[in-house]
């Protein structure tokens, strides 16, 4: 695989252009919905400015298109391309949750070769490039090291228990059911940049991310690995760009995670009734 540049000189561009947007962020705090694109998702004024401003200053400044959560953009699986979602978490920074951030990836032919996890609200801005370290408002943190699920919290995706879509609801009660039976430190912060950016730092042992767009698990997954981790999605396959899940954790704490769901079964199960 050979760049067209060095990651890290495209990292180091990207992530003045992500400060330089700061204000605005932080400024905007408790936007309304502008654009609903969905009955449990909406985008505000914000994001759609975030991104167009964004996406105009990438192409700009790095010669390298951008494919953003509201306006979309190049295939994501050739060539060099950023992805990018304003703000993560849009739910809770319109309702002045502090869980929310902006999202930056650098995927070329389809794999994160470097990423930006922005939380303006918290004063945190983690980067990494393919092989690692993880850095921390730029200082490296410590590689993962191997840990146990008991002894970590562990993010946890959204779900309303009556969806029949691609991962019923079901199905995901009957994982939070069954790992509040091994760990009583679950945690739901709705905003899965949050997730997985605090398993690549330690600060949560692993995350369970039901969502499959790229947008918002290629920056994440990248840190992960890039730390030490372990990323595949729900099955225990590798985690891709393509992946309908993401399960990212520290050693030790995936292979537990994995033991439970997959103990479980298929998730088609749950859709149809067929619960043990």
């Amino acid at each position: 695989m050979t760049l067209p540049e060095d990651p890290q000189r495209l990292l180091s561009i990207a992530s003045a252009l992500l400060d330089g947007v700061h204000d605005r962020f932080v400024a905007g705090v408790g936007a309304p919905s502008a654009v609903q694109k969905g009955p449990d998702d909406f985008a505000t004024a914000v994001d759609l400015e975030l991104e167009r401003r964004l996406t105009s200053e990438l192409v700009e400044q790095t010669g390298i298109p951008v494919h953003g959560e509201e306006f979309g953009g190049p295939d994501l699986h050739e060539g060099t391309v950023w992805v990018l979602d304003p703000i993560d978490g849009t739910f809770n920074y319109s309702a002045g949750l502090p869980s929310a951030g902006t999202l930056l990836a650098l995927l070329h032919d389809g794999v994160p070769v470097a990423s930006l996890t922005w939380l303006p609200l918290v004063h945190q801005r983690f980067t990494a490039v393919a092989g690692g370290p993880l850095r921390l408002d730029g200082d490296p943190l410590p590689r993962l090291e191997h840990r146990s699920l008991g002894d970590s919290m562990i993010g946890f995706g959204a779900f309303n228990v009556a969806s029949r879509g691609r991962i019923p609801g079901a199905y995901r009660f009957r994982i939070l059911e069954d790992l509040s039976k091994v760990s009583s430190r679950l945690r739901m912060h709705g905003a899965t940049g949050v997730d997985l950016a605090y398993t690549a730092s330690g600060v949560l042992g692993g995350c369970v991310v039901f969502g499959h767009r790229a947008w918002d698990n290629a920056a994440g997954a990248l840190m992960v690995q890039a730390a030490g981790g372990t990323v595949t999605d729900l099955a225990g396959n590798p985690w891709t760009i393509d992946s309908g899940s993401v399960l990212a954790a520290s050693p030790g704490v995936h292979e537990e995670l994995l033991k439970v769901i997959t103990s479980l079964g298929d998730p088609a199960d749950f859709l149809e009734g067929r619960v043990r």
